[in-house]
């Protein structure tokens, strides 16, 4: 954005009593911002319970930090006590050797200050210092407030719509040149980045935020990507919620979404899920939504607050049995719905219907094959028990479905598998399960419950335990490398493989993935 640009900007939004508020395209909801309240709320900037959404933003990064402070008021206390000191050399300046560790001692620095900001919503704000010069230079809508045609000398500035902490944060970027992100005000960060412009630090929050990025937080960062206009971040959603999609729906995130993600993910056609699972998730939205507007959570006020995204849900794509004991006993769908849909199920003549009658297309599973043969001899493949294993790392996200195994060797056989995924030793999905294999040297799949978030450049461990017929197919030929599509898989020997199978040859010869 040009100075031209930046003057309009602030010309537009500049208010009374001194309040400099720049604003995004879209009205930001102050509660809808993780880490600040519980994602949602009226577009005031009155906030709600601080502990509540601590508790919200550690549920939704549980893992990722790059601050190792253990809370936002640690974060708070390091940013205040960073330079919040007079310096008692006369020739401080000689003390740093760089202009940028010179400009670092004047972040949150009274010293030499020529304004002041009041951050935070009413009961929560914080006076920061700050430097006119330094502000401008590193943000063009600071320098419009400043320095532009219609710049007030204001020594205090209200900022009541950005927390304290991630106003610190941003301040720490333009005098510091670093950035410190933490699980707990990234969103916020990103807000208060868009807010004043400051494109690089936005970049920093929408990395971070993919890389945090998991089932249980997906729906809810959805919502947040479209409001900061973030199209890479939204594609990386989508992509979480399609593959893992009975996770993201069961999860507390998608009960706090706006009404127009909620429709969004409903009309969604490849969601791979079953439709049962949705209109549990449509139900849970609704008695939170009932709760948000201060209504009785009864059936009539869900199917209110539902309106016209109750035929988004495709009730008739349900299985039969899943209908008659679930949607059909809800009390949500009217009488006559009830009635029409049971007659679209068992009637030559069917009805017409306001739902969607067509199933969803889901994502089609793709299978990386690490053989380039297989075999059989009358002394292999053998198992008693003993463990296959292989590790594999690939270089784009994707989604551990199952894998594809080997089978009989000697006509049709059942196996018990125990198959298991692992991350640095560490298990991330098991699961015990049979399959029927026809004597052929075909694979069969076997599948985790729910499909397994494989992060880039990290070895995963995929083992299984074979139960059944003592003499199977088996790899040979194998591949330390194997391109599928857009993504590439590598292979190397795993030290849990106790029955021989490694890169060369034996059991485990695919990986079905989503991508």
């Amino acid at each position: 954005m040009n100075q031209f640009n930046s003057f309009l900007l602030f010309s537009s939004i500049k208010g009374s009593c001194g309040r400099f508020q720049p604003s995004l395209p879209h009205p930001v909801k102050q509660k809808q911002l993780i880490g600040l309240t519980d994602c949602r709320a009226s577009a005031s900037c009155s906030p709600g319970p601080r502990s509540d959404c601590r508790t919200m933003a550690a549920e939704l990064f549980p893992t990722k930090k790059l601050v190792p402070a253990a809370s936002v008021q640690q974060y708070q206390q390091q940013n205040l006590t960073n330079n919040n000191t007079s310096i008692t050399s006369c020739n401080w300046q000689g003390l740093y050797p760089t202009i940028r560790e010179r400009n670092s001692v004047m972040f949150n620095n009274e010293m030499m200050a020529d304004v002041h900001f009041v951050v935070g919503p009413p009961g929560g704000t914080q006076r920061v210092p700050g430097h006119k010069y330094v502000l401008a230079v590193g943000s063009s809508v600071f320098h419009a407030m400043f320095y532009g045609e219609l710049a007030e000398d204001q020594d205090e500035i209200r900022i009541p719509d950005v927390e304290p902490p991630s106003f610190l944060a941003m301040l720490k970027y333009i005098y510091c040149d670093e950035i410190d992100l933490c699980a707990d005000t990234v969103l916020a960060t990103l807000y208060a980045a868009k807010k004043y412009i400051v494109p690089h630090l936005a970049r920093a929050c929408v990395n971070f935020l993919e890389t945090s990025l998991s089932a249980k937080n997906a729906c809810v960062l959805l919502s947040q990507s479209c409001l900061f206009e973030e199209p890479d971040l939204t594609q990386r959603c989508w992509e979480v919620i399609d593959a893992q999609a009975e996770l993201a729906l069961r999860s507390e995130g998608f009960c706090d979404i706006d009404v127009q993600t909620l429709e969004s993910i409903l009309r969604r056609e490849t969601l791979n899920a079953k439709e049962m699972v949705v209109f549990e998730a449509a139900l849970n939205w609704a008695e939170a939504e009932c709760q948000r507007q201060d209504l009785p959570p009864t059936i009539e006020n869900k199917r209110l607050v539902l309106g016209k995204a109750i035929y988004l849900i495709r009730v008739p794509a349900m299985a039969l049995e899943d209908f008659a004991n679930g949607a059909a006993q809800s009390g949500v769908l009217t009488l006559n719905e009830t009635n029409d849909i049971f007659l679209w199920y068992t009637a030559a003549n069917k009805p017409d219907l306001l739902f969607c009658t067509k199933p969803r297309k889901g994502l089609s599973p793709q299978r990386c094959h690490r053989f380039q043969s297989c075999a059989y001899r009358s002394n292999q493949w053998r198992y008693r028990g003993r463990c296959d294993s292989i590790q594999f790392a690939v270089d784009k996200r994707v989604f551990i479905a199952g894998f594809g195994l080997y089978g009989s060797s000697c006509g049709s056989a059942e196996y018990n598998a125990k198959i298991e995924l692992k991350r640095q030793g560490v298990p991330m999905a098991q699961r015990i399960i049979k399959y029927f294999s026809d004597g052929s040297s075909s694979t069969f799949p076997v599948s985790f419950e729910y499909p397994v978030q494989i992060e880039p450049d990290t070895f995963y461990t995929a083992s299984v335990v074979l139960d059944g017929n003592e003499l199977s197919y088996f790899g040979q030929e194998g591949m330390t490398e194997v391109q599928c599509g857009k993504v590439t898989f590598q292979f190397q020997c795993s030290s849990d493989s106790t029955n021989g199978t490694g890169v060369q040859g034996g059991q485990i010869p695919e990986l079905i993935f989503y991508a």
